[in-house]
């Protein structure tokens, strides 16, 4: 009687065993498996939601099959408490476990809508966008100018929306100043700005940034960066460089930023000045002059004309031999590299071409016909 009994119990036991176990096969193959909505969709996690209130969410927006089985997975793998408040973009199919990862990853919103603030050397542009789920590209849906226009209400209720993402551009060859003013015009930052940080200092490129930000910590990020791009930059410098510190080569790479917009030509400009400072010539650029004139408070919109060529500034390299005392912008990455790596040639001079570049010369005599066909375009347009 005993060893019946015994023998039902352990059947029991291995029964219940098998069973739990193939529970838990099931579970853990419904949590890793494709699923949810054929499309993507951008779902948003509320601040102070909890793994419940967001399971039940994603079951009514039928991006998964089984709430219980979401809440176990999660638990199971203790992340919980790594709930990120924001919007997601839930690709079409994924499974739980994809979707908690996600939830649960870095924080960073990747879809939603998005407040775009382009700062640049004469505008605060500010460009509303949303992510399209489905395209998986944002689209405009507002634009404005913040130094010429108002601020229209749509803009002004956006700010009081959870979820929404901030980015700031700082446009290549602006100023110190033309950015303090920038971050002063930017309503979803906040602190003040007592000093102005040094020209040249600060990295200009994309930011993601808090809504509530502190503009200091922005400005110290910018600092960072720019340290870290200059020491990289330093480390690859071409040996025959003329420049003897970190200082000069940030001096240069600004009015390289300032002389070119064209990409390709950056390393061109650069073996220009190269070529002249090795031979201990005037380097004769006219935004060194204007920034002489402006120190890079004001947007003159044109470059010096005869009278200002003459004022004898720090900055006049058309007076003065040698680099100016201090960077006249503040350079991106490429313009410092160029900086540091000219390209090898004889260039001495350069004058806009009419296509946005400019054309090379070697001699004087090249130039000034170069200038001479400048000039004559001008004149027809």
């Amino acid at each position: 009687m005993r060893n019946s009994l015994a023998s039902n119990a352990f059947t029991v036991v291995i029964v219940l065993i098998l069973f739990f176990s193939a529970l838990i096969g099931w579970v853990q193959a419904e949590y890793k498996a494709s699923g949810g909505s054929e499309v993507p969709i951008c779902f948003k996690v509320g601040s102070g939601e909890n793994i419940e209130s967001v399971s039940k969410s994603l079951k009514t927006e039928k991006l998964i099959s089984n709430p219980l089985i979401f809440r176990l997975g999660v638990n199971y793998t203790e992340k919980s408490s790594h709930l990120k408040a924001g919007s997601f973009l839930i690709r079409e199919n994924s499974s739980m476990r994809e979707i908690v990862e996600l939830i649960t990853g870095v924080g960073q919103n990747t879809c939603g809508k998005e407040v775009l603030y382009q700062a640049g050397i004469n505008s605060h542009k500010v460009i509303l966008r949303e992510l399209n789920p489905e395209t998986k590209k944002y689209e405009e849906t507002l634009k404005f100018d913040l130094k010429k226009n108002s601020k229209p209400d749509q803009y002004k209720n956006i700010l009081n929306e959870k979820g929404v993402r901030y980015r700031i551009v700082f446009a290549e060859g602006i100023t110190s100043w033309q950015i303090v003013e920038a971050l002063k015009a930017s309503d979803f930052l906040t602190g003040e700005i007592a000093s102005l940080p040094s020209e040249g200092s600060l990295a200009p490129r994309s930011y993601e940034v808090q809504f509530g930000m502190n503009r200091l910590v922005l400005i110290d990020l910018m600092q960072s960066e720019q340290i870290k791009i200059l020491k990289t930059a330093w480390n690859k410098k071409d040996p025959s460089s003329p420049l003897k510190t970190v200082d000069e080569a940030l001096v240069l790479a600004s009015i390289i930023e300032k002389e070119t917009g064209v990409a390709s030509e950056r390393h061109l400009v650069a073996s220009v000045f190269t070529n002249r400072i090795k031979k201990g010539m005037k380097l004769q650029t006219d935004p060194s002059v204007t920034y002489g004139i402006t120190k890079g408070r004001k947007f003159l919109g044109r470059g010096p004309n005869k009278s200002e060529l003459k004022l004898d500034t720090p900055y006049n390299t058309y007076i003065h031999r040698g680099l100016p005392p201090t960077p006249i912008a503040n350079p991106g990455r490429l313009a410092i590299e160029a900086a540091l790596n000219p390209e090898k040639t004889n260039y001495l001079f350069f004058v806009a071409d009419g296509s946005g570049g400019h054309a090379f010369s070697k001699s004087l005599k090249e130039h000034n016909k170069n200038v001479r066909e400048w000039r004559k375009l001008k004149k027809t347009n």
